[in-house]
């Protein structure tokens, strides 16, 4: 069953986002959100939770996740470079 939120005053989709253990870009994603939330807006969480980790040099979305399709299908997008925030 889909899991939704309500966006309080002051809250940013970055902050939600790791409340319920997401990277963004996912939630954007999910939501299909061009520009930043805005109070009252509802959202739908993904069931794609996991545990967030920070990508360093060098790392490889194999190394990561297993393989290339499943850091794509967890993380909705085919880029990685360091500093970016994943789902494991």
């Amino acid at each position: 069953m889909p899991e939704f939120y309500r966006v309080k005053k002051g809250q940013t989709l970055r902050e939600i986002a790791f409340t319920f253990g997401i990277p963004p870009r996912v939630l954007a994603r999910e939501n299909e959100l061009s520009k930043e939330v805005y109070e009252g807006q509802v959202l739908r969480i993904p069931s794609c939770r996991g545990n967030l980790y920070t990508v360093r040099g060098g790392e490889s979305k194999t190394l990561l996740c297993g393989s290339r399709e499943n850091f794509e299908k967890r993380n909705g997008t085919k880029c990685l470079y360091p500093t970016q925030v994943i789902v494991l």
